[in-house]
């Protein structure tokens, strides 16, 4: 099981440890956005920080019907408990946890101002 809080902005927060090729960890702080179909986004100083295997570019469709490129990298993520390999996209914004990631899980959050967010795994 995966727990994090809704901060004051509303925001279903977790926090995860993430991994480069080479043992190098960070923790993270992400949003959940069950509106993102890929698996995690991440600055892109990060993905430098970390070392993490390029794997190509990819484009998101922007409200206004614009298109973003954006660089997609391999990371390992630690995911209720066990480390897991996942596409990264690259993005000068708070990290955000998509719908791809929450797959075979149940998603609980207790929407105020502090209230719990609980990832679980379905059996």
């Amino acid at each position: 099981m995966i727990e994090g809080v809704v901060n004051a902005a509303y925001e279903p927060i977790v926090t995860l440890r993430i991994q480069g090729p080479s043992g190098q960890e960070r923790e993270i702080e992400a949003v959940i956005d069950t509106g993102f179909t890929g698996f995690l986004t991440m600055p892109p100083a990060l993905a430098a920080d970390l070392g993490l295997r390029y794997r190509g570019r990819g484009w998101a469709t922007l409200a206004d019907g614009g298109e973003v490129p954006f660089d997609v990298y391999d990371v390992t993520v630690l995911w209720d408990g066990r480390p897991i390999r996942v596409e990264a996209d690259a993005a000068d914004t708070t990290p955000l946890v998509g719908m791809r990631l929450l797959d075979t899980h149940d998603l609980y959050i207790q929407v105020q101002n502090g209230g719990r967010v609980v990832i679980q795994a379905r059996h």
